[in-house]
């Protein structure tokens, strides 16, 4: 860009910005809190059409009517407020990907020294955060987006033209991206340019991330376009399991963690999926080996029992072998009782368990 061009932009851009400040101190000295600068003309990395990016935190609603909307010299602003507790509280936690408005923000005009003193608050948060290792805290994180993704993708599969199959598949990848910020504890600095030149820094991507990356935005027909979505979203995921296998202490069955557990699934399933079969309930049964299935992978989740696919058991036709499969499984489970020592609570009689349930 020639300098008197850049010239140009930056002194346009100073008046733009007074003129901003001006009406707040004119007319909304007790509504807005801060003004900064943020995106490519506080990076650095803008162009001739590039617009002006603030960032503007109302204290009340009468805040709101600093906002406005245009046009100049062919290029469109949008002045727009930003509450505290809703962008800037994501921002400070991590959940927002756009950290960098908060962490690096240009501050141009705040109200009062209180103010300043919020918003210092709300960024040494964040950079607290961001400061802390790879762990449970932002793979979590990543785990909404990489769901966000699989939503996505379903569009992509769902989608009946062209267009809104290239749309979904554009979800895929802005999640999937947010994802990898989460799984390096990172942020995005320089938006939505610089994504791939961003993200292709980090440790932790997949190996052939550029070329997943660049399928979907290349892909011609709706099967490739799908194709293209489900191998990028496939490779991050399998990726973000791996991360959670080494950066996650991974939980263990103790005789505290498991108490109650195995009652539970008693009580929840095993009546259910032998009285589905026994009545040859086949819908009955496929619901209750679906809920069986869920309980026992939340527990290997949350207590570290080991693992059951008792799904791949289900046959409508040979409901018998599902109920096999589960008493197998309710086997297996006491099992993990044994192992920590703690015995299933389990009596013949009332009086049995009036006595054990008063004297705890």
């Amino acid at each position: 860009m020639k300098e008197i061009i850049k010239k140009q932009l930056l002194d346009k851009n100073e008046r733009l910005l007074n003129m901003v400040i001006e009406r707040a101190k004119r007319d909304f000295m007790d509504d807005i809190a801060i003004i900064g600068l943020t995106g490519s003309f506080s990076t650095g990395d803008f162009h001739e059409k590039s617009d002006l990016d603030l960032i503007i935190i109302n204290n009340t609603e009468k805040g709101w009517g600093i906002s406005d909307c245009f046009i100049l010299d062919d290029v469109g602003y949008d002045i727009y407020c930003t509450p505290w507790d809703t962008r800037i509280q994501e921002q400070s936690t991590l959940e927002s990907p756009y950290v960098s408005s908060l962490t690096d923000l240009k501050i141009l005009y705040y109200a009062k020294p209180e103010d300043l003193e919020k918003w210092n608050a709300f960024r040494q948060k964040a950079l607290d955060e961001l400061a802390k290792p790879i762990g449970e805290a932002c793979l979590h994180r990543a785990q909404k987006w990489i769901g966000l993704a699989k939503q996505a993708y379903s569009d992509t599969m769902l989608g009946e033209d062209i267009g809104s199959v290239r749309y979904a598949s554009a979800d895929v990848l802005y999640n999937l991206v947010n994802a990898l910020v989460s799984m390096n504890n990172k942020c995005i600095k320089r938006g939505i340019k610089r994504y791939l030149e961003e993200i292709r820094t980090y440790r932790y991507v997949p190996d052939d991330l550029e070329s997943l990356y660049m399928s979907i935005i290349e892909a011609q027909t709706m099967e490739e376009i799908r194709m293209a979505s489900f191998n990028l979203l496939n490779s991050v995921t399998r990726l973000h399991r791996t991360m959670c296998d080494t950066f996650i202490v991974q939980p263990v069955p103790t005789f505290d963690n498991l108490k109650g557990t195995y009652e539970e699934l008693w009580c929840n399933y095993h009546n259910k999926l032998l009285n589905s079969v026994a009545t040859n309930d086949s819908s009955y049964a496929f619901f209750s080996a679906y809920g069986a299935q869920g309980y026992l992978d939340e527990m290997a989740a949350e207590k570290g029992t080991k693992t059951f696919d008792l799904m791949q058991y289900f046959d409508a036709s040979h409901l018998s072998v599902m109920q096999e499969k589960f008493l197998e499984v309710m086997d297996e489970y006491a099992e993990e009782y044994e192992k920590v020592g703690r015995e299933v609570q389990r009596f013949s009689t009332f009086e049995q368990l009036y006595a054990h349930y008063m004297n705890q």
